[in-house]
């Protein structure tokens, strides 16, 4: 079992940064691939960024190629997602997942999911 805990999220103008942190449960941590998805009012939740277990890879959607990073700290059990250049678009409930599958959580499909955290960005 795997617990998922955000944090970080916030109002902000545009332009500016935020970083998002994802605190985990559980010893198993470091098995398990970890995304940020996206769900803004009346829109599907989309991802936004995948890590691998030794975050030797990344995956990003298109629309924040360039401004966002995910990264992860298995010691501390958590993941990271930097966002930079912040859009009014990029307003949206950030969620964190966790899958044993990278190809699964890039379609959408996590084993679990934390209880999101609420980014707006403001003009």
């Amino acid at each position: 079992q795997v617990q998922l805990i955000e944090s970080g999220g916030g109002l902000v103008q545009a332009g500016g940064s935020l970083r998002l942190s994802c605190a985990a449960s559980g010893r198993t941590f470091s098995s398990y691939f970890m995304g940020w998805f996206r769900q803004a009012p009346g829109k599907e939740r989309e991802f936004v960024a995948a890590i691998s277990w030794n975050g030797g890879t990344t995956s990003y959607a298109d629309s924040v190629k360039g401004r966002f990073t995910i990264s992860r700290d298995n010691a501390k059990n958590t993941v990271y997602l930097q966002m930079n250049s912040l859009k009014i678009e990029d307003t949206a409930v950030y969620y964190c997942a966790a899958h044993r599958s990278f190809n699964r959580l890039l379609v959408g499909s996590a084993e679990y999911w934390g209880q999101g955290t609420q980014v707006t960005v403001s003009s």
